[in-house]
């Protein structure tokens, strides 16, 4: 499983204070602990700061690489912002995230299509967002053979089919776990990435819906995650399910974790 730290997200009101006061030691410290508790890439995004987005990516950037040896996802649709980030970045970034709409598609391919990063394909078009397992796939089949077709090899692909909340409709968990798994057999060597904490919004105990749904998208295929690795339980969850899909050879990251006292308290 191909962990995204969400943490240094400017959306976050302690993390926007942290850019705006340029605390690199801030920064530094979220980097440090999300790549101690199992994050591969650090997810950084510089959203909320209209017209400063690109100056303060590659600060976010600068720092983050500054603290630890870890790739960033570069979390903006906004490829002016992307090509300043990825003009420091050290190594092999993500970027998070094109689309079909087609203002992002025409804009952003250009860049993704120059680099070697990988790259989230977010399943959402001109016609909003998908509602069903087939809705998904037909997006995602256009973005696969676009990317393709502009040199981006099928293992950079993280095919990302968008979460959507189960309290506004019951069926929206399914027809996601759908769509993970027909992508994974539709189109091999694809990846597949969320951010899935939407699933749980406007519900109580969100924390537990989500764990719970992270362990069904495992099994159905899904290889990437945009999440919070600090959260020891979700953690945990995905330790243990990589385990029962058969992707832990000899339960060996089980057995670290294990050790490691993960799944303790």
């Amino acid at each position: 499983m191909i962990i995204v730290g969400e943490l240094i997200n400017a959306s976050r009101k302690t993390v926007r204070e942290i850019i705006e006061k340029q605390d690199a030691a801030g920064v530094a410290k979220l980097a440090k602990d999300q790549k101690e508790h199992g994050a591969h890439y650090i997810d950084v995004n510089a959203g909320v700061f209209v017209g400063r987005e690109a100056e303060l990516l590659k600060w976010l950037v600068s720092s983050v690489q500054g603290a630890v040896e870890s790739p960033c996802c570069i979390d903006s649709p906004d490829p002016k912002a992307i090509e300043a980030a990825l003009s420091i970045h050290k190594g092999t970034a993500m970027i998070n995230s094109i689309s079909l709409e087609k203002d992002r598609y025409e804009k952003l391919l250009p860049v993704v299509a120059g680099t070697k990063s990988k790259v989230v394909a977010l399943c959402m078009s001109d016609e909003g967002m998908p509602e069903t397992a087939d809705q998904r796939i037909a997006i995602a089949d256009k973005l696969i053979n676009g990317l393709v077709k502009s040199n981006v090899p099928l293992e950079d692909i993280y095919v990302d089919p968008l979460v959507q909340p189960v309290s506004t409709n019951n069926a929206f968990g399914v027809e996601f776990l759908q769509a993970i798994e027909r992508i994974v057999l539709t189109f091999k060597g694809v990846h597949t990435m969320c951010g899935l904490s939407n699933i749980s919004f406007g519900l109580p105990e969100r924390k537990f819906i989500n764990q719970t749904f992270m362990v069904m998208a495992i099994s159905k295929g899904l290889d990437g995650a945009i999440i919070n690795p600090l959260d020891k339980r979700m953690m945990g969850c995905i330790t243990t399910a990589e385990m029962l899909a058969g992707r832990d050879s000899y339960c060996m990251n089980y057995l670290k974790g294990y050790r490691a006292g993960l799944f303790t308290g």
